[in-house]
């Protein structure tokens, strides 16, 4: 009888790398990136422009502060996908300059006799919202419990929903004051745009499929060339090397009045960055729990302390780069850290800055619908898992979204309320977030009772029927 040979030992599997930690090839890396970069960029130099506008700062001085824009936006976005010690939440998170923080800052520079000392006025402010903010994020963490699918779902979509008409005031043109704002010309651009993102994510595949928009934006300027619109001046005017030297406006100043204003818009950021880490979770199946959350905000914070130190403003999340994730389904941190890297060197290089400038707003405006409402379809699916045959779940729902909605449909709605209240009212995203809080908390956690009437569907399998009682289900 011959000796049986000992099995073989099975070596252990290699440890899968999470789609959020994989490290693609370079060529797909940059442009992936670059995808990103697109995406943002309109929304990081408009607020640039329009408190440069209401400074009186000279083309060459508005040149300079869009470019520091961008270089802090770049710096941020590293913070957030690489991350140091516990700041960053390493998740393909970008960043840039908060559009929440526009309305205040042109109050401050309205209220300021010296326009010169309106830059370093909100500058000091920003740096001490920046810090204050960097040492709430533990405690302003712990919210995350109170934002089960129900409230995630409504404000996600609300993202979405939100976001839509910056791409449909897109499409309309760059001037609303302007004689073509709105024009057939426009339109069409947007139209053939949208148009060839969709026919290119039907008709290819692969690495072709997930980077259909920016192919579509490259595509459609090409088509906007004959029409006039691709405006190649911003090239040709635009510096080789620039730095943004700090403190470059003068050294910050201190004023309690803005400091108060921007820790408002402090808490608005932190608000909507917390809803962003949850639906960006979502969609790259790496849900932000406390730890990820509070890492996040401090990277949010932090940069928004640094970026005036460099000539930027209040960094928050991009909501809108989050639909780019979600329709392609790159989810790897490093491709938005090599987008962070383009916006370092278009801080750098204001040439380079320039390119993503020739993209027609209309050619925006239409790759943009197919961004923002992937956001808004990435919450309608989180809805769907959250428990929406209870009666309590459709109200909190239904409630939550009209309020989200309120700024939307009636930009005018609160405007008999001071203005440090609309900063908040104003924000869809910020009051739709607080109402689905506060009405799940009311609904699924305060004097949770349960009966007959809160469940429109007949009693699921598992539940149980004590006395005339039913089991509480859980929120």
């Amino acid at each position: 009888m011959s000796a049986q040979r000992p099995a073989a030992i099975a070596e252990p599997a290699a440890p899968s790398v999470h789609p959020v930690d994989e490290k693609l090839p370079a060529l797909k890396m940059a442009t992936s990136g670059l995808q990103h970069v697109a995406a943002m960029y309109a929304g990081v130099v408009a607020p640039p422009l329009i408190v440069g506008a209401a400074i009186g700062l000279t083309a060459t001085e508005l040149t300079f502060l869009t470019g520091a824009c961008l270089f802090t936006a770049g710096l941020a976005t590293f913070l957030q996908t690489l991350g140091i010690w516990k700041i960053g939440a390493r998740l393909p998170f970008v960043n840039g300059v908060t559009f929440a923080g526009v309305a205040p800052m042109t109050a401050i520079v309205a209220s300021t006799e010296d326009r010169s000392d309106a830059l370093p006025v909100i500058f000091g402010a920003v740096i001490v919202a920046g810090l204050l903010g960097f040492l709430a994020a533990p405690v302003f963490c712990k919210a995350v419990r109170f934002f089960p699918p129900v409230v995630t779902g409504t404000v996600i979509t609300l993202i979405g929903v939100s976001l839509l008409p910056v791409a449909f005031g897109w499409a309309q043109g760059p001037n609303p004051a302007g004689d073509d704002y709105g024009s057939v010309t426009n339109l069409t651009l947007a139209g053939v745009t949208l148009l060839l993102v969709l026919l290119l994510r039907r008709f290819t595949r692969g690495f072709v499929k997930q980077i259909a928009v920016l192919l579509g934006l490259v595509a459609g300027t090409l088509v906007a060339i004959p029409f006039g619109v691709t405006d190649f001046g911003p090239v040709a005017a635009a510096d080789v090397v620039g730095f943004p030297t700090p403190f470059h406006f003068g050294a910050p100043q201190f004023q309690l009045a803005a400091i108060l204003s921007m820790c408002v818009v402090m808490v608005v950021s932190m608000t909507e960055s917390t809803a962003d880490m949850l639906a960006l979770g979502e969609i790259v199946d790496r849900p932000a729990d406390e730890k990820t959350i509070a890492a996040g905000l401090r990277a949010d914070t932090l940069g928004s302390a640094l970026s005036p130190v460099f000539n930027g403003f209040m960094c928050s999340a991009f909501a809108q780069n989050i639909g780019l994730v979600a329709m392609t389904r790159i989810r790897s941190r490093y491709v938005v850290a090599t987008g962070g890297a383009f916006l370092v060197l278009m801080g750098l290089c204001p040439m380079a800055a320039s390119l993503i400038a020739v993209v027609p707003r209309p050619v925006l405006g239409g790759a943009g619908v197919v961004l923002f409402g992937s956001v808004a379809a990435s919450g309608i699916q989180t809805l769907v898992r959250a428990g929406l045959e209870k009666d309590n779940n459709v109200l909190i729902v239904a409630v939550s979204l009209a309020v989200g909605i309120i700024p939307i449909t009636a930009p005018g709605f609160y405007h008999a309320f001071p203005e440090t209240a609309r900063i908040v009212l104003d924000s869809g995203i910020s009051t739709g977030c607080v109402a689905a809080v506060l009405l799940n908390l009311v609904f699924n956690h305060l004097g949770r009772t349960v009966d007959a009437q809160d469940v429109t569907h007949p009693m699921e399998a598992g539940e149980e029927i004590t006395g005339a009682t039913r089991a509480p289900a859980t929120p």
